[in-house]
């Protein structure tokens, strides 16, 4: 097969269909859609960006591809699920029409996805919730809001793209609609869900199967021992069940692991790739580093920054020679040009299941209510033109990503609240931010939490900066 006659043919989408979905071509195929990607993403791309920024990018997306091949070659991505990814993902995530004309009327490219928790109530009890999250909760987003937001971002921002989160999402329901009413509502959408796991039974995957439109990205703590010291008793075992479950019924799953002081170093062993990304068939990890926000918060349990740097290490090792995709929120920064929260352009922002909107989850602090947002005639872009957003979106934009390449920040500190505290609490206080819960408020007052977040963006910038400067600083070439 004549792969560049056939790519000048068809398009680089139609391309990578067929190599999806046969598995001679995909062998030789593989290759040319490497060596296509170094040309887009490297060579082709404007100068505006850190050469190594740029390889970082094609790094992560070569894993992406990889990491999906492998799970149609093992069976465990469905065609169904396949073709949803291709329909909904990759027709509509780049720059369409229908996101230029947003961004001619919002004056920036608008976000790319919105995070939601429609239901604050969960099965589990976990040491240091961002959420606060128990059974007993009964607060959560009514059907008509939930259904109006992931309405309007699709016809106002041209947004294919919804996460959710929660509390546990799979217990959601509102007048005898769930999640799955959700994803039967909206086709066209592509739904990333963060769950613990232990509500996917087999009608549950089958289910998902069938709609195609939606991953689960499983909460784990490492291995069982880990898992069911922060999570409870049994836990494990019930994950990996929800595991086998999706797996058989062609459901493409990833794993969501929290990372702290006393994990770090089993989230990043190849003892844990093995498990997880071979054995149980994950095809892609999300790796979120403790924050010490909600439910007994504790700067203890954060990594380290001598931790963190090992695990940026590790992380992009696992990237490069595995080609597993695992991206770390915080030490995969270069691969989303910093920081994406606050309506970022291709970034997103975050509602609660009170209706509190927030620039990120990891963010307890609300610019308004989405409540009070519609029944005052405003809409999704209302919310982008708070002043705490603003001030994060200019923050972003000086720092980085609207920098030329020589003045781009470090993006291995990316975060406005863990890596510049001191920014972050400014802008809470100049424009008024309301804690949304009681935790929030009490860290704010808090002389101790402000200076052990002042000083640990510090320390880290301070062992960062050397890599940053000689890895991504210094001049290089594609040819380097």
């Amino acid at each position: 097969m004549d792969l560049e006659q056939a790519f000048r043919k068809g398009s680089f989408r139609s391309l990578l269909r067929t190599a999806f979905s046969n598995g001679i071509v995909r062998r030789t195929a593989l290759p040319f859609i490497e060596k296509k990607m170094w040309h887009r993403i490297v060579e082709n791309n404007p100068d505006t960006l850190p050469f190594q920024v740029k390889k970082d990018k094609y790094d992560t997306t070569v894993a992406i591809v990889h990491s999906v091949a492998r799970g149609v070659s093992r069976g465990t991505i469905s065609k169904k699920a396949l073709n949803c990814l291709f329909d909904t993902l990759l027709d509509n995530v780049f720059l369409t029409k229908q996101r230029l004309d947003a961004a001619e009327h919002l004056g920036f490219y608008p976000p790319l996805f919105v995070l939601v928790s429609p239901g604050k109530k969960c099965n589990l009890r976990c040491t240091g919730c961002y959420a606060c999250s128990d059974s007993q909760s009964a607060a959560k987003l009514d059907w008509d809001t939930f259904d109006r937001i992931i309405t309007e971002k699709q016809r106002l921002w041209g947004s294919y793209f919804t996460v959710i989160s929660g509390g546990e999402p799979f217990m959601w329901e509102d007048n005898g609609l769930d999640l799955l009413d959700i994803a039967i509502r909206h086709p066209s959408q592509f739904f990333l869900v963060y769950t613990n796991g232990t509500l996917i039974t087999k009608y549950v995957a089958n289910e998902l199967a069938k709609l195609g439109n939606v991953t689960p990205a499983i909460s784990v703590e490492g291995f069982e021992e880990q898992t069911d010291n922060r999570r409870g008793k049994g836990m494990h075992k019930r994950i990996l069940q929800a595991m086998e479950n999706l797996r058989e019924a062609g459901v493409p799953f990833g794993i969501s692991v929290t990372g702290t002081r006393e994990n770090a170093e089993i989230i990043t062993s190849e003892e844990f790739n093995d498990f997880y990304f071979e054995k149980q068939g994950a095809t892609y990890g999300w790796i979120f580093q403790y924050m010490p926000i909600g439910r007994k918060h504790s700067l203890e349990m954060m990594v380290t920054p001598q931790q963190r740097l090992e695990m940026y290490n590790r992380t992009w090792r696992t990237v490069r020679e595995r080609k597993i995709f695992i991206a770390d929120f915080w030490n995969s920064g270069t691969v989303s040009s910093g920081c994406i929260s606050a309506g970022r352009p291709g970034g997103y922002f975050y509602i609660t299941w009170d209706g509190d909107i927030t620039p990120c989850a990891f963010v307890p602090y609300s610019v308004g209510n989405i409540y009070d947002v519609f029944q005052t005639g405003g809409n999704l872009n209302t919310i982008l033109e708070s002043a705490f957003f603003q001030r994060i979106r200019q923050w972003q934009r000086d720092y980085g990503y609207a920098q030329p390449a020589e003045k781009v920040g470090n993006w291995l500190c990316p975060c406005v609240i863990r890596d510049h505290f001191d920014v972050f609490f400014k802008a809470v206080q100049d424009t008024q931010a309301k804690p949304i819960d009681k935790e929030a408020i009490d860290a704010l007052a808090d002389p101790g939490y402000h200076g052990g977040m002042v000083a640990y963006g510090s320390n880290y910038s301070h062992l960062s900066d050397k890599v940053w400067s000689e890895h991504y600083m210094a001049k290089q070439t594609v040819n380097s």
